[in-house]
């Protein structure tokens, strides 16, 4: 069965969220938005394409930091209302040069800032 993004269930605003994560590694890399085509280009492209709500345009990871995603594997979830994009990663995702949007945690009641940046 062909797959056809209008199938999914978007926001209001006609988005998506998507998770990017390490194919080979599991780690869970950063969230960003799609809409309907964002998830288009994505799956032509096999470069990760997402909608930046506060540009309101398309950005394809990496294109101007270098830090690219390569899809391997894009997932739906149970309710159709967000994706899970497998990814090779390229340098950091996170826009603060950490490997991952995900470097605070919360221990014991404190942030505790576990990634420090790469570069």
């Amino acid at each position: 069965m062909a797959f056809d993004p209008a199938t999914l269930t978007f926001s209001a605003d006609g988005l998506v969220p998507c998770i990017a994560q390490d194919a080979d590694a599991g780690e869970v890399l950063m969230m960003a938005w799609m809409n309907a085509e964002a998830v288009a280009r994505t799956l032509e492209t096999g470069r990760v394409t997402y909608w930046s709500r506060s540009r309101q345009a398309f950005w394809i990871k990496g294109e101007s930091s270098g830090h690219v995603q390569e899809l391997v594997e894009l997932r739906v979830d149970c309710d159709r209302d967000c994706l899970l994009a497998l990814v090779r990663q390229t340098g950091p995702a996170c826009h603060t040069n950490r490997r991952s949007c995900f470097y605070t945690a919360l221990r014991d009641g404190d942030e505790v800032e576990i990634l420090t940046p790469m570069v």
